[in-house]
């Protein structure tokens, strides 16, 4: 038996922010980004899971009694304790029997949880998992933060991976990554268990750039960031080929972590990618972390079809620093039009 994702939705709040009044036409052209969804004061990241559950389940007709576990990929828990995944099991109305368990990780966490799946139905652990990832980034960034701000976008996607019978699997080829060494280019310092709130008064400041954010608010180093996925990605998808046995020909589509219109074009182009088709596009919905692979699938399924994706490259990374890719089946995902 083979872990196969058979399904996959997205959630997306109704507030928008556009970016027009934020920031000039001239960096919105460059990030690509135009306008995004924010979630409200009062929708946490179980929230916008739990819909994103409720609309996988509605969608395609799934039957939910049969979910074995749930795995949740956010870095915005709704508490500190419990784990949100136990929360959703409950709103969702399932059993006791369901085994839930949350990821702490970011822009590679789709990959990973696509791992922690596989190894759970492939040893026998699980038959029927919901994979939900879920991101309120931007109730952690500064509405004068305006490098960092116009980039995210808030949402959460549910994808259904079940148990098939197959003679090959469809995810493979898994490789990993990390750096911490630069676990500061990309951080929250204030609000973890080294840094407590009550021991770490609230403190704002501007940078050079004119960005105005607290040690409470997400600080990115970009530049190092553009520079740490152009040295490492090129690498990264180098090594699930050679672990996949495939070349670039033979790949159907390549579908990475969608961080900015301009990171990705100049990443394409690096990884010696041009001729194979390639999602770029987070014009309305910002980078949504750990769902924008997923996402990214949801959208190419609409416009594409599934039934040709067969080999297909998924990538993360960003905030870890870590990374992560495979190669993966998707033509067994259902369209819902």
């Amino acid at each position: 038996m083979f872990a196969k994702i058979r399904a996959i939705t997205s959630y997306l709040p109704a507030q928008i922010e556009k970016n027009s009044e934020i920031v000039d036409s001239r960096f919105m052209k460059k990030i690509g980004v135009k306008s995004r969804h924010i979630a409200t004061a009062d929708e946490s990241a179980g929230d916008l899971a739990f819909a994103a559950a409720e609309k996988l389940f509605a969608e395609n007709k799934l039957d939910r009694d049969g979910t074995d576990f749930i795995l949740l990929c956010t870095q915005h828990p709704d508490y500190q304790m419990p784990h949100t995944a136990a929360h959703i099991q409950s709103r969702l109305g399932l059993g006791k029997n369901v085994g839930t368990m949350d990821i702490a990780l970011g822009c590679s966490g789709y990959v990973y949880g696509l791992a922690v799946a596989k190894s759970f139905i492939e040893s026998g652990l699980a038959r029927k998992i919901l994979f939900l990832t879920s991101s309120v980034y931007t109730k952690y960034i500064n509405v004068r933060d305006t490098s960092t701000r116009p980039l995210f976008g808030d949402g959460a996607t549910a994808t259904w991976i079940e148990a098939v019978d197959d003679d090959k699997p469809s995810l493979s080829a898994f490789v990993f990554g990390s750096d911490g060494s630069r676990f500061d280019k990309l951080i929250i310092p204030v609000g973890g268990s080294r840094l407590m709130p009550r021991d770490n008064p609230e403190v704002f400041a501007t940078d050079d750039k004119k960005n105005f954010r607290s040690n409470y608010e997400v600080f990115m180093d970009g530049m190092a960031i553009t520079y740490f996925t152009l040295r490492e990605v090129p690498k990264l998808v180098d090594d699930v080929l050679t672990a996949a046995k495939l070349t670039r020909a033979e790949l159907d589509y390549c579908i990475f972590h969608q961080a900015n219109k301009f990171m990705m074009t100049y990443l394409r182009d690096k990884a010696d990618l041009n001729d194979v088709p390639f999602h770029n596009d987070i014009t309305t919905t910002g980078n949504i972390v750990s769902g924008s692979v997923p996402l990214a699938i949801e959208q190419v399924v609409k416009s594409h079809g599934a039934e040709n994706l067969r080999r297909v490259m998924l990538a993360g990374f960003g905030v870890g620093l870590s990374w992560a890719g495979c190669i993966a089946d998707l033509s067994g995902i259902r369209n819902v039009e």
